[in-house]
């Protein structure tokens, strides 16, 4: 056979068909570029309102007993706005909405939660009752929930399976989910380059519908190597007679598939991407990634990046139990609790210059605040970058000069500002000096923290959004009060 269907119960019915799929398909990345216009705003809002109506009216529906009320609500919401709802309900209310929701529903309403709340849900499943929850979900959706589970529940869903879907989940778990290969889905359409359009729609037209996010179809040699695209776009407007040679796009690289997701979202957002292809060292066609699994590390890094300055995983379900949530913050406060003693010992080493000259107390904090803040502006620049690929060992080196500049200018400034305001206070010559050193000091300090930090943090495999923060608070407290109590007793005693 001259075309290959990889899933030949996902491919086309008729080209009309493939007409009306592509325009949806450009009305989603057009939707997709315009979310950040005020008439998407607008949208947003109506839907946030929306939102907070059907919540209302389900809250009013479960205080009042009106089961029968609950189920008929939730069986006209998309599975999305369920999943919302059920994130945003205490436990109680939680477990009575997850039991009226509709069995036919369950699985891509499960797909839609977290990852706390999928677990929690899960752990009450057996294999049996998580194969049929998940009955129709796809590949790569599917591997994400069985991620989920213990080691042994996973084994015995798979053998529930049947042969083709479980060779499929079985080849996206044997990947990391945060790479290229975890992200990937295995549904794909291939042909090979030799034949002509005409047979190509011929072939599609015998079969229903195309698998999801479809607008190019893959074209592989016999060995199953990926060679290039065939556009949607360019098959329906092309000559029937024309080969898939001659229209063909060639200029496209595959997806290794242990990149990175985060490297993956990255070319996504460069190319204006809706899929593309993912192939094995071996240049071999294993699957494809579409825009919606893509828009959801995106989303996921943003959180991430967010919820980890305070030691928070993105996945945290905003209302989990008391102990639950305590045990898990309780790690980080004794950490920062560390680093406060660590300053505080700064502190103990100048008790005498501190008792000889007691409004040092009332200044020292400014000296560390103003480094906090100015080490946490380069902190997050630098971070951000990291997470765009923006810094390379190239341009590293002029980032560093670049930042110690702004730190001598806006240091120069302040010091100056804090100088005259300690001098109009209390009058005190040196002391003015003092402290104004001591912010100078300490902001070209907090700007090499802030740099440096997270390019170190990054090489040695740790998160700088997690550790940054708090490694920076400890620099810029403890060389702060260290400088400027240093500076006092040589002043003073």
């Amino acid at each position: 056979m001259a075309v290959e269907l990889r899933n030949p119960a996902l491919a086309l019915a008729t080209p009309a068909t493939i007409a009306c799929h592509l325009g949806r398909i450009r009305t989603h990345s057009a939707n997709l570029k315009l979310s950040i216009g005020p008439s998407n705003t607008m949208s947003q809002a109506k839907e946030s309102q929306s939102q907070e109506t059907v919540a209302l009216e389900l809250n009013q529906a479960l205080d009042s007993g009106s089961l029968y009320e609950v189920r008929q609500l939730l069986k006209s919401l998309p599975s999305s706005s369920i999943a919302h709802l059920l994130e945003s309900s205490p436990p109680k209310a939680r477990n009575v909405l997850w039991q009226l929701i509709d069995k036919d529903a369950e699985g891509e309403v499960l797909q839609d939660l977290n990852e706390d709340l999928q677990s929690e849900f899960l752990s009450e499943l057996n294999a049996q009752q998580v194969v049929k929850l998940t009955e129709g979900l796809e590949t790569d959706d599917l591997a994400d929930i069985l991620q989920q589970l213990p080691d042994q529940v996973t084994v015995e869903v798979l053998r529930a399976m049947d042969e083709q879907d479980r060779q499929r989940v079985e080849s996206i778990l044997s990947f990391d989910e945060d790479t290229a290969g975890g992200l990937m889905n295995t549904d794909t359409i291939t042909v090979r380059r030799s034949h002509t359009l005409e047979l190509v729609l011929r072939y599609l037209r015998r079969h229903e519908s195309l698998p999801e996010m479809t607008d190019n179809i893959l074209i592989v040699d016999r060995e199953d190597k990926f060679l290039g695209i065939l556009p949607l776009r360019r098959l329906l407007v092309s000559d029937p007679n024309t080969t898939v040679r001659e229209i063909m796009r060639e200029d496209i690289d595959a997806i290794p598939v242990d990149m990175e997701a985060t490297r993956v979202a990255q070319l996504f957002e460069r190319h204006d991407w809706v899929s593309a292809p993912v192939v094995d060292l071996d240049g071999k066609l294993v699957g494809r990634i579409t825009i919606d699994d893509v828009v959801d590390v995106i989303k996921d890094n943003a959180e991430h990046a967010l919820m980890s300055m305070a030691g928070l995983d993105e996945e945290d379900d905003s209302f989990a139990p008391i102990l639950k949530t305590a045990r898990r913050r309780a790690l980080w406060l004794g950490v920062n609790l560390m680093t406060a003693v660590l300053a505080s010992g700064v502190i103990f080493l100048f008790q005498d210059t501190l008792d000889q000259v007691v409004y040092l107390a009332v200044l020292m904090p400014i000296v560390a605040n103003m480094g906090g803040v100015a080490g946490t502006q380069t902190l997050t620049l630098v971070i951000r970058s990291l997470a765009l690929g923006h810094i390379s060992q190239s341009n590293s080196r002029w980032l560093l000069v670049r930042e110690l500049g702004v730190a001598g200018l806006n240091g120069t400034a302040w010091a100056i500002v804090i100088a005259a305001i300690t001098f109009a206070w209390y009058g005190d010559l040196p002391l003015s000096i003092v402290i104004a050193a001591a912010m100078m000091i300490n902001l070209v300090v907090a700007a090499l923290a802030g740099a440096y930090l997270p390019l170190f943090l990054n090489r040695i495999k740790i998160d700088p959004a997690l550790a940054g923060s708090v490694a920076l608070t400890t620099v810029t407290d403890s060389v702060g009060f260290f400088v400027f109590l240093g500076l006092a007793q040589l002043f003073y005693l």
